[in-house]
């Protein structure tokens, strides 16, 4: 049995994400730890928010009744819970993504945080740094890089 009480798990949405948070359920899972799914997101400027407002007819984009944040966290929880885990907790955070799961790890005490390896490969990533790499620096706890970018596990 590992000593994990507390793994964290960023996603976006993408497939490579979800791939992401299926390992860190089965790691969760396997620990009999709580599972602690974060979203960082930028908000829409004045001018998104009117284009959407015009798109789905004034107001109807008030009230749709959750953020695309959330939708990505609901949508996670229940790729988690298929794994049968059942202790599972989601936060959506405004702000960089390396920065707010960083944050989140230390505010809550997290032992791993499980990201996907997409972009330490790219050129983009060489230059300007990943998120994977930059987690990989500033986390204070362990760090699992699971390889998300071939073939799907699920």
């Amino acid at each position: 049995m590992s000593g994990y009480t507390t793994v964290l798990a960023g996603t976006d949405g993408s497939e490579s994400s979800f791939r992401a948070v299926d390992r860190a359920a089965d790691v969760a899972r396997d620990a009999g730890a709580k599972l602690l799914l974060a979203c960082a997101y930028r908000p829409m400027s004045a001018r998104e928010v009117q284009d959407a407002q015009d798109v789905l007819g004034g107001e109807a984009y008030k009230v749709s009744g959750s953020t695309p944040a959330e939708d990505v966290l609901r949508d996670a929880a229940d790729r988690a819970r298929s794994s049968g885990l059942d202790d599972i907790e989601t936060v959506a955070v405004e702000g960089d993504p390396v920065d707010e799961l960083v944050r989140v790890a230390d505010q809550r005490g997290v032992d791993l945080v499980v990201v996907g390896n997409r972009g330490l490969n790219s050129l983009a990533g060489r230059l300007l740094g990943s998120v994977p790499a930059n987690i990989s620096h500033r986390a204070s706890c362990d760090v699992l890089i699971v390889h998300t970018t071939g073939r799907a596990k699920r």
